[in-house]
């Protein structure tokens, strides 16, 4: 059963309209396609019904998405270079089509395990890919799109650094679902471990230009245990991203009786 209905109401940062029709062609697809919903759906299973973890199904993916492609907005802004598309010969935007279909296919491995899911998601996402590819992209093309989405996947949790912006991008917008809508659900089955509490007390997530850096995320929590979110998950996950120079974070504690952190930044 899918627990997509437990997650609070998401309303996205900014929309997302591209001069070149690429993006815009394929968003639509991949935002329909039956076999990538049921993933999105039957991912949760392992993750949420049977692990206990926080939301990994298609709400989340509808906000690393997002929140992927707000960064891709704000860095271009700011004049950072993308070099996953580049790189392999293709367009500039061939580069918000990276950084979408990473974003969405980027924990399908869950429906196998938990553990090692990204290993996972590298087959099962060559397989997605390598039917919807051929209907936007000539072989060689798709090929080299394919390449460039399974790099960002691979590296968006494990050890192996991002060598792309495309990659480094989905690896820090996968932390940045961080709000307490995520940790419903084993929140009320009785889970109060420091993932679930954390989050619990992370309000809102912004991302906008920021003063100096071309990304600013501000994080509001509501009690001082919101800090494991910031510094011990979007750190880790910030470092070695390659953005590191270009995105700054403000995390500001709105709860007057819990004064131990008022304010951390990265």
């Amino acid at each position: 059963m899918s627990t997509d209905h437990l997650r609070e109401p998401y309303e996205p940062d900014a929309d997302h309209a591209y001069p070149d029709d690429r993006l815009n062609e394929i968003l639509p697809v991949i935002r329909e396609d039956p076999e990538i919903q049921t993933y999105l759906r039957a991912q949760n299973v392992n993750a949420v019904t049977r692990k206990g973890y926080n939301d990994h199904g298609a709400k989340h993916v509808e906000i690393v998405r997002n929140r992927a492609l707000t960064l891709y907005d704000l860095l271009k802004r700011g004049g950072v270079a993308f070099n996953g598309a580049t790189d392999q010969g293709l367009q500039e935007a061939d580069e918000p089509v990276i950084v979408a279909l990473a974003a969405t296919l980027h924990d399908v491995g869950h429906v196998v395990h938990r553990d090692d899911h990204v290993y996972y998601s590298i087959p099962l996402a060559a397989d997605v890919l390598d039917r919807i590819l051929p209907e936007f992209y000539d072989t060689e093309e798709a090929v080299r799109v394919k390449g460039e989405v399974l790099h960002a996947i691979l590296c968006h949790h494990t050890e192996e650094d991002p060598l792309t912006t495309e990659a480094g991008v989905i690896r820090v917008a996968d932390a940045l679902d961080m709000e307490r809508g995520r940790s419903r659900m084993p929140y009320k089955k009785g889970s109060r471990g420091i993932d679930t509490l954390s989050s619990q007390a992370i309000k809102r997530v912004t991302l906008r230009e920021g003063n100096g850096r071309p990304v600013l995320v501000e994080i509001e929590m509501e009690g001082a245990v919101g800090v494991y979110q910031v510094d011990n998950l979007l750190k880790a996950k910030l470092r070695d991203s390659g953005l590191e120079d270009d995105v700054r974070i403000v995390a500001v504690n709105a709860t007057e009786d819990d004064a131990l952190v008022e304010r951390i930044e990265l």
